[in-house]
This record gives structure tokens, C-alpha cells and sequence, in this order.
């Protein structure tokens, strides 16, 4: 699956008292679909997954799943503790028609998880994962930092297809890139080398077989309505410092999964866009514009601070579960000044 582009990890929407807001979830994945954004990612940190039950899981998955247009490729966080949990999180999302599985480093256990672990617990996982599997790492919430050597030995795998990087290194990132160059995958693309989701083969009618009584007696599959190619993609590297991402760019990461993404999923798109046309003064102009933001609305204040972000550019954030507490009076002015000219 091609993963070249820019990702929101969406928010869960909740209702003042705590209860998930599903008519609000529809709202927001209905309306980044008609972004430029290459999917969404379902069930991130930034979707306060770990403050879910398993049905509320599900239940968002599946929500997210029927409101999401179907040429958006959508990724679902399905990482547990354990690689059974998160195999069985896994099939279900796969079951709904997913394309991908972010699974989160396991990191209960620091002093256990040596390399030995992280081998074991990922390929068990992309040996029997109905669906390819990505990495997800974020040392600044976990405490653990995958190492680099570990993940260019797991690119090995063929159904371990990326890793979402968000350490925030760029040398750790060029690192990996470069190292896992000679991985050779092919992915299916539209002529427009646009990632071709399995949905979108579906609405297009690809695969249909013409009923028998228009043929003579005789049927055959219909012509296919959209026209697909190949596109190698190798091994690929995606980050999540919305404030690096033209630099990890730069040192061959094919993407990002930018929690800044959910509150302006334009503005970070712009910065890939002029980066793959070759502007690079573009793409740097685009990347200054967002750096203050991203850093002290996600970075600084958090996923409340991506919500109220969110709740001033038309998309719902609203609160988010204790322990997280709403934004102060302050912090919510620092927020309305760095988003003034970030409306999208």
C-alpha cells in the first residue's frame, strides 16, 4: 500500500460528559476527505486510544471506516501491549475493509524490551496480520525509542511495509532510509501514482462480471473502470514532527502522520506539495508558516490543544477524557494568535 503523503492521526470526538461523539467523528472524516490528505489514521495517539474500551475501539473504527471516502487510505491503530490483543484489534479493522495497521512499539516493560522482544513481538504480528503493518514510534509518550538497527533488520519482513518515526531525529530517520534503500516492493497506484485502495476498486466497479443474459450465455468479467499501475516503493519511512517535515523530507521519508495535520491538514499538505514539485524555497516558506504552531499547540499543550485548534478551522475537537484537562483561558489565546493565519 502506497503511503506517500500527509495523515491526520483524527481525534475521537467526545461529549461533554466523557461519551464518544460519533456524529461528530462522521463530521470531521467526511470533511477530511475533501482535503488533499492522502488517508487518515484511525485511533492514533492523538485519538486518545488508550483511553478507549475495546468496543469503543470498534465502534470508532467502524464509524471512521463508513464516512471516509474510499480513495483515502485509511490506517488503523491497532498496537495493544501484547501481540495477541493486538493481532485480534487488528483482524477487526481488517474486517471492516482497512488498509493498514499501525502498531505501536510495546513499552509496559522497558527494561525487557531489548531487541530480542521488539523482533519477536513484530514479526509474530506481520506473520499472521491480515492486513501490512507499519511501526509506530513515540518515545516521548512511551519511554521507549525503537532503535534504528532493529527496524532496518524488521524491513525485512515482507508485511512490514513503514514505520511512523516520530522520535523527532532527523539522523535517525535518514539512517533508516538509507539503510533499507534495497527493499524492493511494488504497490498498485492510479495513473497519477495515487494510492488505490481497495475501496476505491470496489466504487469504481473494477472486478464486476457482466450477467450471463447479456452476453449470449456467457459470462466474463466487465472491463475495469479505473485504470491502475505499479509503483516501487520500497521500504517507507514516514514521520511525525510537523516541524521537521520538510527536513525529513529532504532525507527520504515519503511522508508524514502529523497530529498538526488534524487542525490544518492543508498547511502541512502544502509543504509536501511544493517539496515534491522540487520548489524547495516553497516548501521552506510553507514549512516557517507552521513551525511556531505546531510546536506549541501539539507539542506544548498537547491533544487538547490540537482540539481547540481544531474547534477554530471548522472541525470539531471539543474536550478530551481525564486525565487530559481543557486548555486554561491563557493557553486557548496563545492558540487563537499561532492559528490566525492558518485557516484551512
Amino acid at each position: 500500500m502506497l503511503l506517500h503523503g500527509i495523515f491526520p492521526p483524527i481525534t475521537t470526538p467526545f461529549y461533554a460528559d466523557g461519551s464518544v461523539y460519533y456524529k461528530k467523528l462522521e463530521h470531521n472524516v467526511e470533511r477530511y476527505s475533501k482535503t488533499p490528505v492522502a488517508g487518515v489514521v484511525v485511533l492514533g495517539s492523538t485519538g486518545e486510544s488508550i483511553l478507549l474500551s475495546d468496543q469503543e475501539r470498534r465502534d470508532v473504527f467502524k464509524c471512521a471506516h463508513e464516512h471516509a471516502a474510499p480513495e483515502k487510505v485509511l490506517v488503523a491503530g491497532t498496537g495493544i501491549e501484547s501481540a495477541a490483543e493486538t493481532l485480534r484489534l487488528t483482524e477487526y479493522a481488517a474486517s471492516l475493509g482497512y488498509d493498514v495497521a499501525m502498531v505501536r512499539t510495546p513499552h509496559y516493560y522497558k527494561r525487557q524490551m531489548l531487541p530480542a522482544n521488539m523482533l519477536a513481538f513484530y514479526r509474530t504480528v506481520a506473520d499472521h496480520s491480515p492486513l501490512p503493518v507499519i511501526i509506530y514510534n513515540f518515545p516521548q509518550a512511551t519511554g521507549y525509542d525503537i532503535p534504528a538497527e532493529v527496524v532496518i533488520e524488521l524491513a525485512e519482513h515482507p508485511n512490514l511495509i513503514g514505520i511512523k518515526e516520530s522520535a523527532g531525529v532527523i539522523e535517525k530517520v535518514k539512517k533508516m532510509v538509507e539503510a533499507t534503500r534495497h527493499v524492493k516492493r511494488e504497490s498498485t497506484v492510479t495513473e497519477i501514482f495515487n494510492a488505490v485502495t481497495p475501496r476505491m476498486l470496489a466504487a469504481a466497479g473494477n472486478g464486476d462480471v457482466l450477467p450471463a443474459s447479456s452476453l449470449g450465455g456467457t459470462a466474463v468479467a466487465a472491463p475495469p473502470k479505473l485504470k491502475t499501475r505499479t509503483k516501487e516503493v520500497g521500504y517507507q519511512v514516514l514521520v511525525g514532527s510537523a516541524h521537521l517535515l520538510k527536513d525529513s523530507l529532504d532525507v527520504g521519508a515519503v511522508g508524514a502522520i502529523l497530529a498538526f495535520a488534524c487542525a490544518a491538514p492543508t498547511a502541512c499538505y502544502e509543504i509536501y506539495a511544493a517539496w515534491k514539485e522540487g520548489d524547495a524555497a516553497l516548501a521552506a516558506e510553507k514549512q516557517k508558516r507552521i513551525v511556531e504552531a505546531s510546536l506549541k499547540v501539539g507539542g506544548e499543550f498537547g491533544i487538547p490543544g490540537i482540539k481547540y485548534a481544531m474547534d477554530l478551522n471548522g472541525y470539531y475537537g471539543g474536550p478530551s477524557r481525564l486525565p487530559l484537562l481543557p486548555l486554561s483561558a491563557d493557553q486557548k489565546a496563545v492558540v487563537e494568535r499561532l492559528m490566525a493565519d492558518i485557516r484551512n
